[in-house]
């Protein structure tokens, strides 16, 4: 049966790339008209700055003109930006500006070519001389209107190369998370089936020995019975378990007392459970599995050695589970990484068990799981929120 979850989580996933990548586009489409609009302006700035410039040069080559032309003369030279060719009624060039930077020659046929370039960009601009004659101002787009043109694209190819980037990291990043949470489960695989393997290969050489103690079935059973626990939490992984309201104070007596038999005597259990039968919707399976790991790591940070206390709080309709050791605590930067799929400060750790009691306990129970608080080289508690009924 395809688990419901998992497809709305994947549609979610989806619709949510669509909207980012709707909305970039958006961004693309907004970029491009905006620049365009001010492409729009400034041309017809320098259609005008250039109407200016050849009713300028007109009066200046007009031989009937008469006072002081200082003033168009300044006009003439201000255009420092905007290429133009000035050419005769028979076709020939006059005068070229801003094509060739001062002292540079340029040959008849770039002219030329310049000239057919110009004339597809702007109509000339007539300058009459006298009845007979009329000179033409043939002009292109100035440098700066050019790069405003190439600017937006550009600006988008930047944005998609850092996108292209952006994925190709988050990509890389997603599957190396991955690759650690399948190496990871494949090392808590065989961890959790180690010891009841091991220890039915010892029944097995007893056996062979010709030897039948006593409570050899009985152990034997709980072997097979744990492999079955070990079997049944491996194949909830993925999909929807079923959850029932149990009393969380037998559970984790139950849970509690199995670890302690397991955990080196220099441990010290302590628990306070609530004083009245407390009803939360669990899994009791993976629930244990959870506070197996957490009693774990609990031990690792004490070396060994320590005081281990678990207690449970009612609130509110919620429980709360505390599990605090005094081991070596955590640093404040890494108490939001230590429930990530890959992280551990062990040398020979895997970063699994933590993100799979968070998953279990978040994904699976609807529950939250946080370091509550720590204090270096004092104290760690981790606390387990989940919705709760007391009974009576």
């Amino acid at each position: 049966m395809i688990n419901k979850k998992k497809i709305n989580t994947y549609e979610l996933r989806r619709f949510i790339k669509l909207i980012l990548l709707l909305f970039a586009i958006l961004v693309g489409i907004l970029t491009l008209f905006l620049s365009q609009r001010l492409v729009d302006k400034i041309a017809i700035e320098e259609t005008k700055k250039m109407e200016v410039w050849a009713d300028a040069e007109q009066i200046l080559t007009d031989p009937a003109s008469e006072g002081d032309l200082g003033f168009h003369l300044k006009i003439v030279q201000s255009n420092e930006t905007i290429p133009a060719i000035l050419v005769s009624e028979t076709g020939s060039i006059i005068q070229h500006i801003n094509i060739v930077k001062e002292g540079e020659n340029i040959s008849p046929e770039k002219l030329k070519d310049k000239l057919v370039q110009f004339e597809s960009e702007n109509e000339p601009i007539d300058i009459p001389i006298d009845e007979q004659t009329t000179y033409k101002v043939y002009y292109g787009k100035s440098t700066v209107l050019r790069q405003l043109e190439y600017y937006p694209y550009v600006v988008l190819a930047i944005v998609a190369l850092f996108m292209l980037v952006s994925y190709v990291a988050f990509s890389y990043s997603t599957r190396s998370e991955q690759n650690q949470v399948w190496v990871g489960l494949a090392k808590e695989t065989a961890h959790q089936l180690g010891t009841p393997i091991s220890s039915l290969m010892g029944w097995v050489d007893v056996l062979e020995m010709g030897m039948f103690p006593e409570n050899a079935a009985e152990e034997m059973r709980k072997d097979v019975d744990r492999l079955k626990i070990i079997t049944e939490r491996f194949s909830k992984i993925g999909s929807e378990p079923v959850l029932k309201e149990q009393d969380i104070n037998l559970v984790l007596e139950n849970s509690l007392n199995y670890m302690k038999g397991r955990i080196s005597p220099s441990v010290e259990f302590r628990w306070t459970l609530y004083q009245k039968p407390l009803f939360v919707r669990i899994n009791e399976n993976l629930f244990n599995w959870v506070i197996e790991n957490l009693v774990k790591n609990s031990v690792d940070a004490m070396n060994g050695e320590g005081v281990l206390t678990c207690s449970v709080l009612y609130r509110n309709h919620r429980m709360y589970l505390d599990i605090t050791d005094s081991g070596k605590g955590i640093p404040r930067n890494q108490t939001s990484d230590i429930f990530k799929p890959g992280f551990t400060t062990k040398k020979r750790g895997w970063g699994l068990g933590l993100s799979l009691a968070k998953r279990i306990v978040e994904d699976y129970h609807k529950g939250h799981i946080s370091v509550k608080e720590s204090i270096p080289f004092d104290k760690t508690t981790i606390r387990i929120t989940l919705n709760a009924e007391v009974g009576h």
